[in-house]
């Protein structure tokens, strides 16, 4: 018996609204107007999304993403400084009473990532997923993820690199010994990867969301009803994204 999935196809938005709606749909799920979500996202201008947790002065240089247009904003979920520029992103959001959420942070990783590396098989990419939060493939990171819980929910984003730009993506963060950045942008280079590195050729956002979508069909037994955000979601993504996201008190509360 398929569990029923809301599909969520959200196109391009800047930062402080993908954000807000993420927030608004785990809203909707847990107040059990909609039913568990998956969702797929870009972002446009660019942007810089830094952990819950993090000193967003001492992880990005705040005037190279003045200058170059990239929007900067603090997640809800933990982890580190993200630059999403050419991925596919998604969010899943489940109640913690679902049979696929699963007490152990690491357990409920390591499911809801057999999505993403059955969508990567789709494509023709062999991948594993590598404890804590990653996935890997050809012995490189292809994919982080970041989770938080809240309301009795299980909100899991993340993203899947299409190509990858590690020389700007260190324009636009902080390096703790500046002498070092040389080498540190050699040693990411050496371990991240994307899809368009493995395959050799460029694929679309449309092509590998929709990769992605019949792999956590398959990996995770989804029936999927594609939808749009309801009004409601909508508009409650637009207000958090104004007065929380975009609002300097989150964004430099450390």
């Amino acid at each position: 018996m398929a569990y029923e999935f809301r599909l969520l196809k959200t196109g391009f938005h800047n930062a402080f609204f993908n954000m807000g709606l993420d927030e608004a749909i785990l809203e909707s799920v847990a107040e059990e107007r909609v039913p568990p979500t998956l969702r797929f996202y870009g972002w446009e201008p660019h942007a810089i999304s830094i952990g819950y947790f993090q000193g967003i002065h001492e992880e990005v240089n705040l005037e190279a993403c003045r200058e170059k247009k990239v929007d900067v904003v603090r997640r809800i979920t933990g982890g580190g400084a993200v630059f999403h520029a050419a991925e596919v992103t998604y969010s899943i959001v489940i109640p913690e009473s679902h049979p696929l959420s699963r007490p152990s942070i690491l357990d409920s990783y390591r499911l809801l990532c057999s999505g993403i590396i059955e969508g990567l098989s789709r494509l023709g990419i062999e991948a594993e997923f590598a404890p804590i939060n990653d996935i890997i493939a050809g012995g490189r990171k292809i994919s982080g993820n970041a989770q938080t819980r809240k309301k009795n929910c299980i909100l899991q984003h993340g993203t899947i690199l299409l190509s990858v730009d590690v020389d700007t993506m260190f324009s636009l963060l902080k390096v703790p010994q500046e002498k070092a950045r040389g080498k540190l942008i050699q040693e990411v280079k050496a371990r991240v990867t994307s899809i368009e590195n493995l395959l050799g050729k460029s694929i679309g956002f449309d092509e590998t969301a929709r990769a992605l979508e019949q792999g956590f069909s398959s990996a995770l037994d989804l029936s999927l009803s594609e939808a749009e955000p309801t009004e409601a979601e909508t508009i409650a993504a637009a207000r958090i994204s104004a007065e929380k996201f975009s609002s300097p008190a989150w964004t430099f509360k450390r």
